[in-house]
């Protein structure tokens, strides 16, 4: 049974689990080219409704046999694939390790399923989805094409769509030296996705009067 606090994470999302990813590849092709790094947060929210970042996982990951190693994707990420020290892992080790992560967390949270939350959040879920195929991975926490995308949220409520530029507007610390790296990415992307719905609540978007009347509702139903 999901506490209070949990409940009301499932309830605000109508009962998905949002888990913040960022990825880094070797080109823009999910299906030939390369997943290199990848980190997801784990979002929690307080009991006023208020959500905040969770635990980050994050692993430096070897290319699938075959993949396609685009240089001017990794001269941009600064990524070089072959460099022992990265201590890479396989996508299966990967993959397996956040599945697992993330359908502990969403149950926790009371939640019937995940949903990604990212910047250009379509980039990150096909890379994402693609390696689950590849690895053929059963019974995955994700929902298939649902997403959260803090470019158009930040758009809307920042009027910024870049990732530096909308933390920024938000009075978020964004360091550019240190983008482009998937745990960095992550971890400010999770910051800017609470900014942005707890601001929401503020402003009156999410009324946790609604959530109490619910439950006096169901009490008063099923008084046991």
């Amino acid at each position: 049974m999901p506490s209070q606090t949990t409940s009301l994470l499932a309830r605000r999302f109508r009962g998905y689990y949002p888990v913040v990813i960022d990825i880094e590849t070797a080109g823009f092709n999910p299906k030939t080219d390369a997943l290199l790094e990848i980190a997801v947060n784990l979002l929690q929210m307080d009991d006023e409704g208020h959500l905040y970042p969770g635990e980050t996982l994050h692993f430096h990951v070897d290319p699938f046999e075959g993949a396609n190693l685009d240089a001017s994707s990794l001269a941009f990420n600064g990524i070089d694939p072959f460099n022992p020290l990265r201590g890479a892992v396989s996508e299966r080790d990967a993959i397996s390790a956040i599945c697992k992560a993330v359908r502990t967390a969403q149950k926790a949270a009371g939640c019937q399923r995940s949903v990604i939350v990212a910047h250009n959040a379509a980039f990150d879920q096909s890379f994402f989805n693609a390696a689950i195929n590849r690895v053929n991975y059963k019974r995955s926490p994700f929902h298939a094409f649902v997403s959260f995308d803090t470019t158009s949220l930040s758009a809307l409520a920042l009027g910024q769509t870049v990732l530096a530029k909308a933390c920024a507007q938000a009075g978020i610390a964004f360091n550019a030296k240190e983008a482009h790296s998937a745990l960095y990415d992550t971890e400010r992307t999770a910051e800017l996705f609470c900014f942005i719905v707890n601001r929401w609540q503020t402003l009156g978007g999410w009324p946790l009067t609604a959530v109490a009347e619910e439950e006096e509702e169901e009490a008063q139903l099923d008084p046991l």
